[in-house]
């Protein structure tokens, strides 16, 4: 008997965006076993605009619109008269970076609630009132923060216990020890005249477990030598 270990709430103007990806797969299966709660809010449902508007000119000119205070702030109210958030997240382009680090740390939180932006972004009095963390998937732009969203709840619902069929594999994906993943192989043992390194297939767990931790430092330092830069 599972228990419900987070809740996520996902502010948005476009929750059509967010469903697939939690409608399949471990997503869908962690949704179903009540082990997360992911609840989306359509931001419009709290402006009291009569044309449900969210945005507005930027004081001072330029080219853009920026997402008003009033919605966002009595969305944000309503749901915090609600639950104690650990953490309210903007997914914004100027956020830290995110990582496995983060991911893990968020994996241990009761409740999140996540801003998703559009636009020129939201108005900085709102990031200084409320968000306790900003996040950034990459340095580049995209249209809104949705897709961000979806991958920051993937990457933290496939920590939650018993999400996984297997409680090891999270610990041993990529990133969990600032290293690549070595190379994994399954039947046939060869193919096409490739055959798989013959220690795997030795049965010598210690032998097997340090070929693994070389393959990791090998790929690491050849794909991704910045994991390993310490200063």
């Amino acid at each position: 008997m599972y228990f419900c270990h987070m809740r996520i709430d996902i502010i948005t103007l476009h929750p059509e965006l967010l469903e697939s990806p939690f409608s399949a797969s471990i997503l869908k299966r962690a949704i179903e076993k009540k082990l997360v709660e992911v609840v989306f809010h359509q931001l419009r449902d709290y402006s009291k605009d009569k044309h449900r508007r969210v945005d507005d000119t930027q004081f001072g000119g330029g080219a853009g619109m920026v997402m008003s205070i009033q919605p966002i702030s009595a969305a944000i109210e309503h749901l915090k008269s609600q639950r104690k958030y650990d953490e309210i997240i903007y997914m914004s382009p100027d956020g830290i970076r995110f990582n496995q680090g983060i991911a893990n740390q968020l994996s241990t939180c009761e409740n999140l609630l996540i801003l998703c932006g559009h636009y020129k972004g939201i108005d900085h009095r709102i990031r200084e009132e409320y968000i306790t963390k900003e996040i950034s998937i990459g340095d580049f732009v995209l249209s809104g923060g949705e897709l961000p969203a979806a991958m920051v709840c993937d990457a933290v619902i496939r920590l939650i216990p018993h999400v996984l069929g297997d409680e090891t594999s999270a610990l041993t994906d990529s990133f969990q020890d600032d290293l690549l993943a070595p190379p994994v192989y399954t039947r046939p043992a060869e193919w096409r005249g490739r055959e798989v390194p013959e220690i795997l297939l030795s049965g010598h767990a210690k032998k097997i477990e340090d070929w693994r931790h070389d393959q990791a430092m090998e790929r690491t330092q050849l794909l991704r030598p910045d994991l390993l830069d310490t200063e």
